[in-house]
């Protein structure tokens, strides 16, 4: 636009930390996102356990929380990233974020599908299989997130 102010970020408090500081913020990040898996975990619980009728508006209010945690986790990794791909040049680093934010993804999809699977009026008689195999695949990828953060700690230890 022209003649518009030029926007600037406010002050990123990691701009000129140390790597083990970004990451150590990234160890930080994945406790903040386990506390948001075991509220969404207890949200559903709950869920279940209403009723009747279920009481969804309180089992939604709690989704959109964890959501805002989720986002402003993921807001913060990325911008990790970033700095280890960019100022930093760590591309090995750096990708381990991305791989940590992908690993991530795949992990909330998964457990998604299983809230909904496992919410009665939503499943099938033919979902067990289903079921066991999304167990499955969160519990490998909770395997790989945490192959990722040691990868992480390790190179970050060997950059320094």
């Amino acid at each position: 636009m022209i003649g518009a102010p030029e926007r600037q970020d406010p002050a990123w408090p990691w701009k000129d930390a140390p790597i083990s500081t970004l990451v150590q913020r990234i160890h930080q990040l994945q406790a903040e996102r386990a506390q948001a898996f075991r509220r969404l975990e207890e949200a559903h619980r709950q869920y279940l356990r209403s009723g009747p009728p279920p009481d969804f508006a309180s089992y939604r209010s709690a989704v959109h929380e964890v959501t805002q945690a989720f986002a402003a986790a993921s807001r913060e990794v990325l911008a990790v990233e970033a700095e280890l791909a960019g100022p930093r040049a760590q591309p090995l680093l750096a990708g381990h974020v991305r791989s940590l934010q992908q690993l991530e993804q795949t992990r909330l999809t998964s457990v998604a599908l299983l809230q909904l699977m496992g919410t009665p009026e939503l499943s099938g008689p033919d979902d067990a299989s289903q079921t066991e195999q999304l167990k499955m695949k969160v519990i490998k990828t909770m395997e790989a997130i945490s192959e990722v953060l040691q990868d992480l700690r390790f190179d970050a230890e060997a950059a320094e």
